[in-house]
């Protein structure tokens, strides 16, 4: 069987919607099957994919009853959708996926595009879209399409965005990217204050015939990278920059949360880290700094960010959750220490300069890392940024590819 886009909604309340865009995609020579994720009423139309066969795909053999509160009911439900698509996914039979909702139902559904690989065409129409929709995409590809009226009814707005809706997706599985480049694919992580490190490495490895993607280390552009990782579009990684670790300890906006480093860990690809801009913790313009940190040692990196000194106490806890993390990990993989500062501001001269903060980190995580054949730790003399460290790095890389 041919692959399909999956029109997506809770059928109790938007069948009729839902029906409008199938016909349309039909209509474009799109093939098209209507999943039902409704946890209340019965759909009004009748789906293709009913919301049985959906919860199957977690066990459940009935629909949610009455007695399952409604957030409740949409976390199951976006469970059981989420892996009923991978399934699908995995058989091939999925061409796109576009979904229909208010704050419930994008909630629901986008829960399972988050789950989809990257590169697979994803459209949310959403009553929700025009506010913050960074916990609905997170790291993933879906595209966000704002309703402007409410998912209920067809009327002159709604049936324009609708259709609007079905052509983009329509567009994207007719008419898919050229075919990906043949050269193996490398993930590495930046920030500004490791630039120099990550551009020459990057550019040398781009010279050997790597396809090089960097990613901000921004707390999104991690997940993103682990993001790829899973979903085998990235065969080999050099994570330079893990300042998103401190933020995740400290509370800065930029965290990488719970499960950073565990895909990379799970997808066994070469791996070489280090511990690029740990020396720091990012906040937004001053003002927004959280007054327990106000005495701290601050540098203003621009109008918009704050950057914080991270104190040796932090950093030896950031040693210990990297530790423990790495600590699971079968395939090789090496850990480089940069002796003499992991940022541009962390060297002689600069504001961010504390050997003692950094010996904290350093010590702590020679201490914490089981070091095993595959596993090794490295202690280097010199600064993340020279030359020397950047050919570290490419050395210990090229020895993980053999």
């Amino acid at each position: 069987m041919s692959a399909v886009v999956y029109a997506i909604a809770t059928m109790d309340s938007k069948g009729a919607e839902l029906a409008f865009v199938a016909d349309l995609l039909r209509a474009t020579g799109v093939t098209v099957k209507m999943v039902d994720v409704g946890t209340l009423s019965p759909p009004t139309i009748t789906p293709e994919i009913t919301r049985q066969e959906v919860l199957a795909a977690v066990g459940q053999l009935s629909s949610l009853d009455g007695s399952t509160d409604r957030g409740t009911a949409i976390r199951q439900m976006a469970d059981a959708l989420r892996k009923y698509l991978m399934g699908e996914v995995a058989a091939g039979r999925v061409a796109g996926v576009l979904g229909l909702g208010g704050g419930g139902g994008t909630s629901l559904i986008t829960t399972a595009m988050r789950a989809l690989p990257i590169g697979l065409p994803k459209l949310m129409v959403s009553t929700v879209a025009s506010g913050n929709v960074g916990p609905y995409i997170d790291c993933s590809d879906i595209t966000m399409m704002y309703s402007v009226v409410d998912v209920a009814g067809l009327n002159v707005v709604s049936e324009v965005i609708l259709a609007n809706a079905a052509h983009a997706i329509a567009g994207m599985v007719q008419h898919p990217p050229r075919a990906r480049s043949s050269r193996p694919a490398l993930g590495m992580t930046m920030f500004g204050v490791t630039t120099p490190c990550v551009n020459r490495v990057r550019e040398q490895l781009e010279a050997e015939g790597f396809d090089c993607l960097v990613f901000h280390a921004t707390g999104a552009g991690g997940r993103a990278l682990e993001q790829l990782v899973a979903s085998g579009l990235i065969s080999g990684v050099l994570d330079i920059t893990t300042t998103e670790v401190a933020d995740e300890i400290v509370g800065g906006v930029f965290p990488c949360g719970p499960h950073r480093f565990e895909k990379l860990i799970q997808s066994r690809v070469p791996l070489v880290l280090s511990l690029g801009a740990l020396d720091m913790v990012n906040f937004g313009a001053m003002e927004t700094v959280p007054p327990q940190f106000r005495q701290r040692r601050l540098h203003v990196h621009n109008a918009q960010v704050t950057l914080m000194r991270t104190t040796p106490e932090e950093n030896r806890r950031i040693a210990v959750w990297i530790a423990d993390k790495l600590n699971q990990s079968i395939a090789p993989l090496r850990l480089l220490i940069p002796e003499g500062g992991v940022s541009l501001l962390d060297v002689p001269g600069q504001p961010f300069h504390d050997p003692e903060a950094d010996a904290a980190l350093f010590d702590e995580l020679a201490k914490r890392l089981q070091i095993t054949e595959t596993r090794q730790l490295i202690r280097l003399p010199y600064a993340i940024n020279a030359p020397e460290f950047s050919a570290a790095l490419l050395q210990h890389f090229h020895e993980l590819l053999i």
